[in-house]
């Protein structure tokens, strides 16, 4: 009966909402008068992509600003391969360089050209065609986003699970392009960063707390890598078969050396 009478339509949603902290309850009660210990605060841009597959009729959801496609993937592979990786592309970077909040990171030049650096000519080539949606102008209001003082998104959330993150949104990108004999620079030097990271100790000497399902596995290999570099990449669990990908596997080889001899930037 369900397969015949209902529907599931798949949908993409996309705002940065980032947890709630005292400030912004503190926020809200001086400069508004409203009380209120679990507000969200958001940024303004909203987006909100539907599979238009309905058993009986829909609300008017266009009229809201809703788009209503019929495949809902090219979408979804365009927020997690630009927005979602794109904030993987500058969070380990920019803790290691000492940033905390992603509106400071991203608002400096050299890391904001990484991040459009890695959209352009790594990410973008293997979306799919997204009908309705001008990309220049999604990557560049993407980069506006994370620079957006307002949100207060924290670098460590962003780092948090990243052993999650990273085969969804980044690795299939290294996949593709290496498939297809595209650049995988930039993907490799952002899995490089994480390796980096996930060592525990930051540029300026101070501990990471690495917040990961994987952290007691990842972590010791990350410290391992001085003396057997290839030790983080090996993890099959993780990468697959990436290691045995001698283009990438060099890629990422120069860029854990130049972050252990020159710095995050």
């Amino acid at each position: 009966w369900m397969a015949e009478h209902t529907r599931f339509p798949n949908s993409m949603v996309d705002r940065i909402t980032p947890v709630t902290t005292p400030d912004v309850i503190e926020l809200l009660a001086t400069d508004f008068g409203v009380d209120d210990q679990w507000p969200v605060a958001a940024e303004p841009f909203t987006s909100w992509v539907l599979e238009d597959s309905f058993s009986d009729g829909r609300p008017a959801f266009e009229d809201v600003d809703v788009l209503l496609v019929e495949d809902v993937t090219p979408y979804e592979l365009m927020k997690l391969r630009l927005l979602n990786a794109g904030h993987q592309a500058l969070c380990y970077f920019a803790y290691l360089a000492g940033y905390r909040l992603v509106a400071d990171a991203a608002g400096d030049p050299l890391f904001a050209k990484f991040l459009l650096d890695y959209m352009d000519s790594e990410a973008t080539p293997t979306l799919q065609p997204v009908p309705g949606i001008d990309l220049p102008a999604f990557k560049r209001t993407a980069l506006e986003r994370f620079a957006n003082p307002g949100v207060r998104d924290t670098i460590a959330r962003l780092c948090f699970g990243s052993s999650d993150r990273i085969p969804k949104w980044l690795l299939p990108v290294i996949r593709e392009n290496l498939e297809s004999g595209a650049p995988i620079e930039l993907s490799a030097a952002v899995v490089a960063s994480w390796a980096r990271y996930a060592e525990g100790v930051d540029e300026q000497g101070e501990p990471i707390d690495v917040q990961d399902q994987l952290a007691d596995t990842l972590v010791p290999l990350a410290k391992s890598q001085l003396q057997h570099p290839t030790a983080f990449i090996e993890n099959t669990d993780v990468f697959g078969d990436l290691a045995t990908k001698q283009r990438f596997v060099d890629a990422y080889l120069r860029a854990l050396d130049s972050l252990h001899q020159h710095g995050a930037r």
